[in-house]
């Protein structure tokens, strides 16, 4: 089985990256063959400065490399490294229908945010059907606001096939129902759109102040019992705590004289022990930068090898080789 995720190098990793995709990305690659890549081509989209989509890149390959990846069970490489896809997205879309397009969510969003709407951000959906197709996935895990991305893939695959012979496999979405919506320090969900985030790797102070005054909490007093169902604190803390801890600060919450400013500290606790060993293991690997680069070559290389298989059969199919 092979498993492929992506994830745009758009700004600073934060929580909501850690629990909606990365550590899900991190135990699929204990399932099959995990192909994982950071998606900048992608990231032009919204991303103009050279300079920070580079820093950008380089930092979600420490990031996902300091929190456990292992390149000898995943494919990791940068989407820009695997020039393929970009032939690949062509010949996809010859058989995609502008009406498609036009349904998609994301870019109707993404211009009512105010994104300027060319033809890279219209034509997003069939560049990711290149890359999911380019590798011949049989997975692509996927959370339920995005699981109209994949139908779009699948749509595109199973025109390309019915007009030219089967070359794609159709690959299948994995719902994690567990993987809940991570909130931001307003409630909302966390984005970096939304600037509500907690960064992985933000300096100590940086994130003990994000999550002690940043965190928005209602006004119930000190002495009153609180309701932990409604605390954007207690829907954070759960994310790490084990159930007995999280049994211990709902008995906290619902007692009285317990306030949020305990609850923070408890959380803020329990986020630096979390990470620690991943801080740890991202400084060493920021002292040696030639190995980072070293494990996104080699990815590509391994990428590339599936993809030039992938493609000349669409060359093929559609008349582009003489053989």
């Amino acid at each position: 089985m092979r498993i492929l995720s992506g994830i745009q190098p758009s700004g600073k990793l934060h929580l909501g990256n850690y629990f909606g995709m990365m550590r899900p990305a991190l135990e699929l690659q204990k399932m099959g063959e995990a192909y994982l890549f950071i998606a900048n081509y992608h990231a032009q989209t919204t991303v103009h400065d050279s300079a920070l989509l580079r820093q950008a890149t380089l930092d979600v390959a420490l990031d996902f490399l300091a929190c456990g990846l292992d390149p000898e069970r995943t494919v990791f490489f940068r989407q820009s490294d695997v020039p393929e896809v970009h032939e690949l997205a062509w010949l996809l879309s010859i058989v995609t229908p502008m009406g498609l397009l036009e349904r998609c969510h994301s870019f109707k969003d993404k211009t009512a945010r105010g994104i300027a709407a060319n033809h890279a951000l219209f034509a997003y959906p069939v560049l990711m059907a290149a890359d999911i197709l380019l590798y011949q996935s049989n997975v692509v895990p996927v959370g339920r606001d995005q699981k109209q991305h994949l139908e779009v893939t699948r749509d595109i695959a199973v025109k390309f096939n019915n007009e030219f012979g089967e070359v794609f496999t159709i690959p299948e979405p994995y719902i994690q129902d567990n993987v809940a919506v991570i909130p931001g320090v307003d409630g909302q969900k966390m984005s970096k759109s939304y600037g509500n985030t907690i960064e992985l790797f933000a300096e100590p102070s940086v994130i003990k102040s994000t999550i002690m005054k940043k965190i928005v909490t209602d006004s119930t007093p000190l002495e009153e019992p609180k309701n932990p169902e409604t605390c954007n604190v207690f829907a954070l803390y759960r994310l790490f705590a084990n159930d007995e801890q999280c049994a211990a600060m709902e008995t906290n919450y619902r007692g009285g004289n317990y306030g949020y400013g305990h609850a923070k500290k408890e959380l803020l606790n329990i986020f630096n022990e979390t990470f620690a060993p991943f801080r740890k293991r991202r400084e060493e690997l920021a002292d040696n930068l030639d190995y980072v680069e070293e494990v996104l070559r080699k990815g590509a290389q391994k990428a590339r090898d599936t993809a030039v298989s992938t493609l000349d059969q669409a060359r093929r199919a559609t008349g582009l080789t003489t053989v």
